[in-house]
């Protein structure tokens, strides 16, 4: 009858349960950055309260033109009205309907003159 070394399996038993300790035990910061978009976040888990933390989250890093020309008040206001999920949806539908986008924006450029058939 043989012997098993078992020596090797229990180091690698060891350094298994090491790593997943260490994996479990990183955190992970899932707030936005700072500046516009943090006032944002703040401003939409006050106004809005049918948003998620992390819906917030995405919906102002999505809306980062919009902050960018000072319109996110019009965004969040417009979110918190919304009777719907607070998705992607949501917050790209508001986004269009503040500032100089409301109406649509600038009309299409005029056909060209040069009609070739004659």
């Amino acid at each position: 009858m043989k012997r098993v070394n078992v020596v090797p399996y229990g180091v690698l038993a060891v350094l298994f349960a090491a790593c997943s300790v260490f994996t479990r035990e990183v955190p992970t910061d899932n707030s936005p950055p700072g500046g516009p978009e943090a006032a944002c976040f703040k401003a939409c888990t006050d106004r809005a309260p049918h948003c998620r933390r992390s819906q917030c989250a995405r919906g102002c890093n999505l809306i980062l033109d919009r902050l960018a020309e000072h319109e996110g008040a019009g965004v969040i206001a417009c979110v918190a009205r919304v009777s719907g999920p607070c998705d992607d949806g949501a917050w790209a539908h508001c986004g269009a309907l503040v500032g100089a986008h409301a109406d649509g924006g600038p009309p299409g450029p005029a056909p060209p003159r040069d009609d070739l058939e004659e």
